[in-house]
């Protein structure tokens, strides 16, 4: 069983080592595994005063959010709960009671 990570592009579990690089079978991909290491760092999502927000927050609005093909708004100091960070260009997944399910952006929030 090898203790080698898996390829950071294609995710074969099938990689080698060659001196100090490691290599890709399957794509060809070659990488150092102490520059990848020092690569990795962890998300932070912060709010709109710069807060560190995590799964399971409760956050509020700071502005009036038109809702696209509508003509509601939620609010200002709407607060949401049990939000989910998630990747992409809105970082928060979440349930706007009264509104369903929506995704926010964190420069619009902030933590309650």
């Amino acid at each position: 069983m090898s203790t080698l990570p898996p390829c950071p592009q294609c995710q074969d579990e099938f990689t080698y080592q060659d001196g100090n690089m490691l290599m890709c079978p399957s794509c060809g991909h070659e990488w150092n595994p102490a520059e990848a290491a020092a690569g990795e760092v962890a998300k932070v999502w912060r709010d709109a005063h710069g807060n560190v927000l995590q799964d399971g927050d409760s956050v509020t609005l700071v502005k009036d959010l038109k809702i696209k093909g509508s003509s509601a708004v939620v609010k200002v100091g709407t607060k949401v709960k049990n939000i989910r960070l998630i990747e992409g260009d809105h970082d928060i997944d979440c349930k706007v009671e009264g509104f369903g399910p929506m995704q926010l952006k964190t420069e619009f929030v902030k933590k309650a």
